[in-house]
């Protein structure tokens, strides 16, 4: 008896087995068009979301900075309850300043910033309210006096 080693018989490409197994690689991967019609399905809704995400952004803003507003007035009002007068600056709500006798502070935590980075704006006596004050946010534009400006004597 001789030994020969058996040798592997190949299939030849145009086999059954092998066209089976080629189905089913084909049938795993994703065509590059089934990838480019994804890609650009995801592109349309992208840019009919993000718009209108945009905008949402900005009254998140605005939202803010007027309820900082109304809760640095809350503390205002309180701070004159206790004293008889409002301060002259909002470092007084933290600080008791020299003549704030009654002053059963602090008022606040800490001075907030308003959403876009500014410091909000105190001015006692107000030019919008003259018998009491005027506090309000400079805007995105962090200019005072433009279009954008809201305070508490807005209607915004």
């Amino acid at each position: 008896m001789s030994s020969i080693p058996a040798q592997r018989t190949r299939l030849p490409i145009s086999s059954p087995v092998a066209s089976l197994r080629r189905q089913r690689l084909l049938r795993r991967a994703f065509t590059l068009v089934e990838m480019l019609l994804v890609i650009t399905i995801i592109g349309i809704l992208a840019a009919l979301v993000v718009p209108k995400m945009m905008g949402r952004s900005e009254q998140a803003r605005q939202a803010a900075a007027k309820a900082d507003i109304a809760a640095i007035k809350t503390s205002l009002d309180a701070y004159e309850v206790d004293n008889g007068f409002y301060p002259k600056n909002l470092g007084d709500l933290i600080q008791q300043p020299r003549d704030a006798r009654n002053w059963r502070g602090p008022y606040l935590d800490k001075l907030p910033q308003d959403p876009w980075g500014f410091d909000y704006v105190y001015a006692q006596p107000g030019r919008h309210n003259a018998n009491s004050y005027d506090l309000s946010s400079v805007g995105p534009d962090g200019k005072a006096g433009t279009e954008d400006d809201f305070g508490n004597w807005s209607t915004k």
